[in-house]
């Protein structure tokens, strides 16, 4: 009996610890004016993109759902219709996978949208694989597709003016490693057939992540756009869609107990989307609505300008 109430009691004490570290919730007090603006969210059909999509359509953002699956985002947009009783929210086709398909998104984007006000570059995966284009999956999708889509809607974003340029993250670009000699030669960040192969992968990913809003931050200096990457925190949505039955297996019951809910995970992008007075804080990491310190991998400006260089050419920019 007495084994058992110690058992109860570390497993308490565990969970309030978890619950107010790597699980800990936060929320967006930022009232930054949104209505009338418009807002790209993409994956805003599903998990903390939906959250932020019904967030910002209703202060009266026109949001533009940039996914895969038209018949997710149109569900979508019938439940933000419902919920906010906004109408400005629409999808555009948008599948980071392929090169081609960003640059007709943007194409589309810029002929119909005379205005940009945030960038949300919300989508990502966890998984193994190849994009259309040959890359790793993790690195095509989670970074080289969202790098081309921010710049080549960037000068829209200077025209329009005091744009933010938002990047999901995640704590787990701590982990993460960027060889470019391998990534140069095999066209991805790893990969293999054990999970902690491709999860790595997935840790090099969000490690480019932050990386590219560090050097981005740098070269907007002089204009009034601005950028920051953002931790969500562990939250339940579809990102591990891809990872095997027995794996979910054992994610699920962990995930309802400890995971944040998508609206949860929303607030840190929100926090960055509305809080006034960001703007010295460009390039930043933040994490539970506040900027964190970034470690010297997250801050190394040769291997942020040459990941920066290094995207524009697989991406022809260069």
């Amino acid at each position: 009996m007495w084994a058992l109430m110690v058992l109860l009691v570390v497993l308490l004490i565990g969970y309030t610890i978890l619950t107010r570290t790597i699980f800990k919730k936060s929320k967006c007090k930022g009232n930054r004016p949104i209505a009338g603006k418009c807002v790209i969210i993409t994956g805003g059909n599903t998990g903390i993109g939906k959250a932020t999509a019904l967030h910002l359509a209703r202060r009266g953002a026109r949001v533009i759902l940039a996914c895969r699956n038209r018949d997710k985002a149109e569900a979508a947009i019938a439940e933000i219709q419902q919920e906010t009783g906004s109408t400005d929210s629409v999808y555009m086709h948008l599948d980071l996978a392929s090169l081609k398909s960003v640059r007709s998104f943007a194409e589309t984007f810029l002929n119909t949208e005379k205005r940009l006000d945030l960038l949300i570059n919300n989508a990502g995966l966890v998984g193994d694989g190849r994009t259309e284009d040959g890359f790793g999956v993790q690195f095509g999708v989670n970074h080289l597709g969202h790098f081309l889509l921010t710049c080549l809607l960037l000068k829209r974003m200077k025209d329009t003016g005091g744009g933010r340029v938002i990047t999901l993250s995640s704590m787990a670009h701590q982990w993460g490693h960027i060889d470019f000699d391998s990534l140069a030669l095999n066209r991805h960040l790893g990969t293999g057939s054990y999970s902690w192969q491709f999860f790595h992968a997935y840790c090099s990913s969000k490690l480019c992540n932050v990386l590219f809003t560090y050097e981005l931050a740098k070269r907007l200096k002089g204009s009034d756009v601005t950028c920051y990457s953002v931790h969500p925190g562990v939250v339940r949505t579809e990102l591990s869609r891809n990872v095997s039955l027995w794996q979910k297996v054992f994610i699920e019951p962990v995930a309802r107990l400890l995971f944040l809910t998508p609206e949860d995970g929303a607030q840190t992008t929100l926090h960055c989307a509305l809080q006034e007075g960001l703007e010295q804080l460009s390039g930043h990491y933040f994490s539970c609505c506040a900027a964190q310190e970034m470690g010297a991998k997250a801050k190394d400006d040769a291997v942020a300008r040459k990941l920066w260089e290094f995207s524009e050419m697989l991406c022809g920019l260069s």
